[in-house]
């Protein structure tokens, strides 16, 4: 068993195939997944697991080089992305952003029902 603090193994291992580039979207209950797009589903129940909570768990394994959300997204969601390690961040109307989700290796479904509760994080390299 890992000890780390992500251990959801197919998020983990995700993470771990991933190369320099790669996209990977966290997303609230109801941002759709195109298809063809692999979606790892952790919602459990509404607000379980919480976006953030799944959120700070991948920032434990991945390296973001860059970041995007949706600028509909509410003051104190931009407030706490801006306060994590996301790479270079920028906001984009929601409509791009789910269009952006088509490039991802994988979506995150969590149990999040705080509108606009969606990042996508690109993976930087460690060295």
């Amino acid at each position: 068993m890992k000890r780390a603090t992500l251990i959801h193994s197919e998020l983990s291992g995700l993470i771990a195939a991933m190369g320099h580039g790669d996209l990977l979207v966290i997303g609230d209950a109801g941002l759709p997944v195109p298809p063809g797009v692999r979606c790892i589903d952790l919602a459990v129940m509404r607000g379980v697991p919480r976006f953030l909570d799944v959120l700070d768990a991948v920032l434990t394994e991945l390296v973001v080089e860059r970041s995007a959300w949706a600028s509909e997204a509410g003051a104190d969601l931009h407030q706490a992305l801006q306060g994590r390690d996301l790479g270079q961040g920028r906001t984009l109307p929601h409509d791009a952003f789910k269009a952006l989700t088509r490039d991802a290796r994988a979506v995150v479904r969590t149990g999040e029902f705080t509108p606009y509760a969606n990042v996508a994080l690109w993976s930087g390299v460690a060295f």
